[in-house]
């Protein structure tokens, strides 16, 4: 239908004055453009004039045309539900004219307009849109074809969900064969965007695409080396989508296809080149990755080592001739925002890490490789190889080292730093998987880049210390004098480089060689010390920020060793001095505010002298947050406060009772601690709770006294948050439970209906993790030594699983405490364990040296249960024990 909507002229041109002051660089013109924009949008036909300007004025220049285009799609994308019908009808009947517009600009205004228009009212609401495309894609006229389907491709990116569903009019029945027909047109552009319309669907298996994939397939490889970049771009876009979807279509071309990958890897286009990288990444995950890959890796390597190579567009970009910058202040846009972990309580004494060398460090899923910078897009050609050799090392292990080892002689000692450099960046991909190939080179090869670390380049220097921080774990096991000290040394220096990325790669590979050395950096803390905070005059803010984490990181490493008086003299001003000068609505204070957690808690009564301003600080944050949060009478203007700030500063307060024990007991008297920690127990955020439990458990163990008069307010909320859905919360309210328990003694009678029935289903659930599951059996155990007569009488329903959570943690008090109640509760109820007692004598002999009064009831237990069977049931028993079990009871308890 025809529209009899005309511009009236004063109207028109008031607009397109609008619309050129608008393009005015000075920002006080903008903002009043802003503002009258927005005062227009109440004149019904305001949009009208903006349609006609797009579509019809063309005596208008085509940016100002395209800007109308633009306005008026942000204004359907906000007061879309509030057009009047006249004028939604009259903006989809123009679109739809326009579509082919002679220009290119305006036709990509028309398209992002229709999937705008057709998003927000959803496609039913305009049944026509479809059909009408659709016939546009048959014009003899290029630029109608063309506009056609770049409106599609937009609605197939926004609405796939919506098409997939459809199953009245079932339009991708249509859409899908008719899109396939184009992917041998003649220009270039059509068959890019019928490529494109196609692959939104291959994410989630349309029925439809399923439907012709073999003729997909067929088509695909039929443009794979077409001339366009785009065309080739979207073909192993669609290759990478398809080999996590329907690897079973692809196996049988899969050799063609992992040789066409090899060449697009090394595409002219670099554009091209990621796509297809991102191939060899998705392909690892995949169980026949092995058998299919094996043949080609000779061939594959060496692409891979060639694209970490930085470009030259990237080394312009992080400024590589730039050596010396750290007088230059950081740009505050730089800084990326900082995400702080809450605290969680777990079993210190696991014995995980150490033993099997896992470091705890989460970046390493995220390819961070030194070269993190906002000015390159996260992701490149460089950081995907990267990748792609760190998880096919996984995969491959030391099978790839026959092909790696002379790549990397090649590169390591090549004369060109760029080869070089990205030479030590394969080394250090490869670290994980390959780690036992690589152990008989690492005496060579660590002393080689501990020299690196003096290489002119900046950029070698940076990534140097990201390599040899993914060998640290061997470093550490290693007599000192050969690799730790030099590399300390050295490492030391470049956190004190002239250059802020080797600043910041040195800060980040020390803070892991910490994690990894533990107390064995003792007998160099004074020489460590004074290289950190010697940085803190030095460094510019970003570099700042990673440094508290350093020093947060070294506290949690070497623990009470730091509580010396020259210590704590080099280190606590400097740090109280930034605590004094940021304000409390500065997001700085998340790093600062975890380190001085980390270092309040390593040194323990050397804190004291700090700790009154520090803890005063920490409840007003938490009290400003919360209390900001209550009487936000009119949130739509205002931002909510940041919840972070009462995080962190919980989980100071907590590392605060941790260290200083019971001397934190006249701060909590004369605060409001525990009322705010009432309200904060009961926020809607998951972490803002968890970090309370924390603290109420550390509380519990410091001053009880000050916790005693509210446990009716508390252990119900502990109660409700037993959760395991929710992993973090569930698993400090656990322990929190635990700890009050303790303090509360028999007392804790009347709450353990609260509590016992969900820690027994948590210990019995099939993949509750390690240390929820300690947590847990810490915690029955201890309910079960106040109130043996309570819990006992479940004993059957637990106790197998507690034994096995328990037998692989060292001893210490939890553990302790844990099997005194254990032993209370098997006398009390004997039955309860007699099905399950083989787990129970494996867990008796996980001790290394119990208390004698413990190791007296072992004996007690184990002699009565001997003797209650006969000396002939015993003797059965026993014999299904493995002899190192039979031979720890023996020694250790007689039996």
């Amino acid at each position: 239908m025809k529209m009899d909507w005309t511009p009236q002229e004063e109207g028109l041109r008031e607009i397109l004055a609008l619309l050129r002051e608008s393009q005015s660089p000075d920002t006080a013109t903008q903002r009043a453009v802003q503002l009258k924009l927005e005062e227009l949008n109440n004149f019904p036909d305001f949009n009208n004039y903006l349609m006609f300007v797009l579509t019809k004025l063309t005596s208008e220049d085509e940016p100002t045309r395209s800007l109308s285009g633009l306005i008026l799609k942000n204004n359907v994308k906000t007061h879309y539900n509030s057009l009047q019908p006249t004028v939604t009808n009259y903006i989809k009947t123009e679109c739809l004219q326009a579509v082919g517009d002679p220009s290119p600009l305006i036709r990509a205004t028309v398209g992002i307009l229709i999937t705008t228009v057709a998003s927000k009212g959803d496609l039913a609401s305009w049944p026509e849109l479809l059909p009408a495309l659709c016939n546009m894609l048959d014009s003899t006229d290029y630029n109608v074809c063309e506009g056609a389907f770049g409106a599609l491709q937009k609605i197939c990116e926004d609405s796939a969900e919506a098409l997939d569903t459809d199953t009245t009019n079932r339009p991708l029945e249509i859409l899908i064969p008719k899109f396939l027909q184009f992917f041998n047109h003649s220009s270039s552009k059509i068959r890019s965007y019928a490529i494109g319309c196609v692959n939104q669907f291959i994410a989630q298996r349309s029925q439809a695409l399923m439907f012709h994939i073999d003729s997909f397939l067929q088509n695909l490889f039929h443009v794979a080396t077409d001339d366009d970049s785009e065309v080739r771009k979207n073909v192993c876009r669609a290759l990478v989508m398809l080999l996590e979807v329907r690897m079973d279509r692809l196996i049988n071309q899969i050799d063609n296809i992992i040789e066409y990958m090899l060449v697009r890897t090394q595409d002219p286009d670099e554009s091209v080149a990621l796509e297809a990288c991102e191939f060899w990444l998705s392909l690892a995950e995949q169980p026949i990755c092995k058998s299919v890959l094996g043949n080609h890796l000779t061939r594959l390597i060496p692409v891979l080592v060639k694209g970490m190579k930085y470009s030259e567009i990237d080394i312009i970009l992080l400024k590589g001739d730039v050596e010396e910058d750290d007088n230059v202040p950081d740009k505050e846009e730089d800084i990326k925002p900082r995400f702080h972990k809450s605290k969680t309580h777990t079993m210190k004494a696991t014995q995980i890490g150490a033993e099997n060398g896992i470091s705890d460090k989460e970046d390493d899923e995220d390819f961070e490789d030194g070269d993190d910078d906002g000015s390159l897009s996260d992701w490149n050609l460089r950081k995907c190889s990267a990748a792609a050799l760190d998880v096919l090392a996984n995969v491959f292990r030391e099978d790839l080292l026959p092909i790696l080892i002379p790549i990397l002689k090649e590169t390591l000692f090549h004369r060109e730093w760029d080869v070089k450099e990205s030479g030590i960046l394969a080394l250090g991909a490869i670290a994980e998987g390959c780690m036992s190939g690589m152990i008989s080179h690492l005496s060579e090869l660590i002393p080689y880049l501990i020299g690196c670390l003096n290489d002119k380049k900046a950029l070698v220097r940076a990534i140097t210390c990201w390599t040899l921080s993914r060998y640290s774990h061997w470093v550490v096991n290693q007599p000192h004098d050969s690799y730790l000290k030099p590399l300390m040394t050295e490492l030391l220096k470049r956190i004190l480089d002239s250059n802020k990325r080797v600043q910041e790669a040195a800060c980040s590979a020390f803070a892991t060689l910490e994690e990894e050395a533990c107390t064995e950096l003792v007998p160099y803390l004074g020489f460590i010390l004074e290289t950190l905070v010697f940085a803190f005059s030095k460094y510019q803010h970003k570099n700042l920020l990673i440094l508290y984490d350093a020093i947060g990181t070294l506290a949690d490493s070497v623990g009470s060793h730091l509580n010396k008086p020259e210590y704590i003299n080099l280190l606590m001003p400097p740090l109280i001095h930034k605590w004094n000068v940021l304000k409390d609505e500065d997001k700085d204070l998340f790093p600062l505010l975890e380190c001085l957690s980390s270092v309040a808690t390593a040194l323990q009564l050397g804190f004291l002298p700090y700790c009154e301003p520090v803890y005063c600080r920490c409840v007003s944050l938490v009290q400003h947050t919360l209390y900001l949060h209550a009487y936000m009478q009119t949130p739509d203007q205002y931002e909510p406060p940041d919840k972070d700030f009462m995080i962190v500063a919980l989980d100071l307060l907590s590392g605060l009772a941790e260290g200083l024990n019971g001397h934190i007991e006249k701060l909590v008297e004369n605060s409001s601690i525990m009322h705010l920690l009432h309200m904060s127990m009961q926020d809607t955020m998951p972490e803002v709770r968890q970090s309370s439990f924390a603290l109420l458990g550390d509380l519990t163990k410091a001053c009880f006294q000050h916790v005693r008069p509210h446990i009716s307010n508390f252990l119900p909320i502990l109660g409700q948050n037993l959760n395991p859905e929710n992993i973090s919360v569930c698993n400090n309210a656990t322990w929190a439970i635990g700890e009050i328990s303790i303090k509360l003694g028999a007392d804790t009678r009347t709450f353990v209906p609260l509590f016992l029935n969900q820690l027994i289903d948590i210990i019995n659930r099939p993949d509750t993790p390690k240390t929820l599951l300690e947590n847990t059996a810490i915690t029955i155990g201890r309910l079960g030594f106040v109130c043996p007569h309570d819990v006992a009488p479940m004993l059957q329903q637990f106790v197998r699983q507690w034994c096995i959570s328990l037998r692989n943690i060292r001893d210490n008090e939890e553990k302790d405490s844990a099997f005194r109640g254990m032993c209370q509760m098997i006398q009390v109820n004997p039955g309860g364990v007699v099905t399950d007692f083989i787990f129970f004598c494996d867990a008796v002999a996980s001790w290394m040296n119990p208390q004698d009064d413990l190791k007296e009831v072992f004996v007690k237990i184990l002699h009565t249960f001997k003797s209650q069977v006969g000396d002939e049931n015993w003797r059965r028993f026993s014999e299904q024990f493995p002899p190192q079990l039979k031979e720890r009871l023996s020694s250790l308890y007689g039996i």
